[in-house]
Formats: structure tokens, C-alpha cells, sequence
């Protein structure tokens, strides 16, 4: 019955990419968006307490690494819904879905990992790294519909957070 499946992909899958179009902006990168709806810091995060500021060269080699997650991300985000459409079409089983689920997240989870070596800062490249390893968990989940819906939904929050100079 491949009708569940899908369908739950794509709402996950959409749900997903309306946070990342909204919150994986670089801010002032749409002059169109009202201040108010910029993504704010968590009230319940500790105000981070640098020791020494980065250097002008590693804050703009943060800064590219951290966009270029976001738009894999995002890139991600679209072909998983392509691909549950498709598959939706074409009466794909639920285990096809899975598979080809499945591919997307390994994919994703070799090109953000990319990224990490890209990093110049430690502790960025720990969490990209991290955010890989965790992408690879949902590409070895039984359940990779489950882990997208549980788990990949908050990774750009987790980014936007913590993926700064």
C-alpha cells in the first residue's frame, strides 16, 4: 500500500523545506521579509561566550560551509519530494520508497560530509560532521520515512543555531 508512505514523505518532506526556506536564509538576503519573522535565538540557549573571535578568513570559511549545508539540504529536500510524487505515480511499494529514500539520504550525508572537511573551525567541522553522521543513521534506519519525520526535520534548526562564526 504505497499510498501512506508517500504521503507522509511528501507532508514530512514539505514541512521540511518550508522551515529550511524560512529559516536557512542568510539574514537580509530577501529585503522583501519583515524583521519580525527573522528566526530569533532559543530562549532556553546560553548566550554563546566567545574566547576569541575568528579570524575574518575562518568567519567567511564558516559562513560558506554553513550555506553550502543548507542549500544540500534544501536540494535534498526537493528531490525527496520529487521523488515520493514519482514514485506516488508510478504505485511504488513502500519498500521502493524506502530505497530510493534511502540513496538520497546516503548521497546527502557524503556531500555534507564534504563540507565538514571544507571547514576551517573545529568546532564547525565537529558539527557538520556530526549532522552527517547523523543523515547516515537515517539512510541505515529501517524506517527511513519515520527517522525523516522525526529526525531530519530538526537539523536545520540545529544548524541555524549553531553553524555561525
Amino acid at each position: 500500500m504505497p499510498q501512506p508512505t508517500s504521503t507522509g514523505l511528501r507532508a514530512a518532506g514539505a514541512a521540511l523545506l518550508a522551515t529550511l526556506l524560512a529559516g536557512c536564509q542568510t539574514p537580509g538576503a530577501n529585503s522583501a521579509d519583515p524583521a519580525p519573522n527573522e528566526p530569533r535565538p532559543s530562549p532556553t540557549s546560553a548566550p554563546a561566550t566567545p574566547t576569541a573571535s575568528p579570524s575574518p578568513v575562518t568567519a567567511a570559511n564558516t559562513a560558506e560551509v554553513c550555506q553550502a549545508v543548507d542549500r544540500l539540504i534544501i536540494t535534498a529536500s526537493r528531490k525527496i519530494i520529487a521523488d515520493s510524487n514519482a514514485a506516488t505515480e508510478r504505485k511504488s511499494t513502500g519498500e521502493q520508497l524506502n530505497a530510493q529514500l534511502r540513496r538520497t539520504l546516503d548521497g546527502l550525508a557524503d556531500q555534507v560530509r564534504d563540507q565538514a572537511r571544507r571547514a576551517q573551525d573545529r568546532e564547525i567541522r565537529t558539527l557538520i560532521t556530526s549532522t552527517a553522521d547523523r543523515i547516515d543513521a537515517g539512510a541505515r534506519a529501517s524506517r527511513p520515512t519515520v527517522w525523516l519525520d522525526e529526525t531530519f526535520t530538526g537539523i536545520p534548526a540545529t544548524l541555524m543555531r549553531d553553524c555561525r562564526p
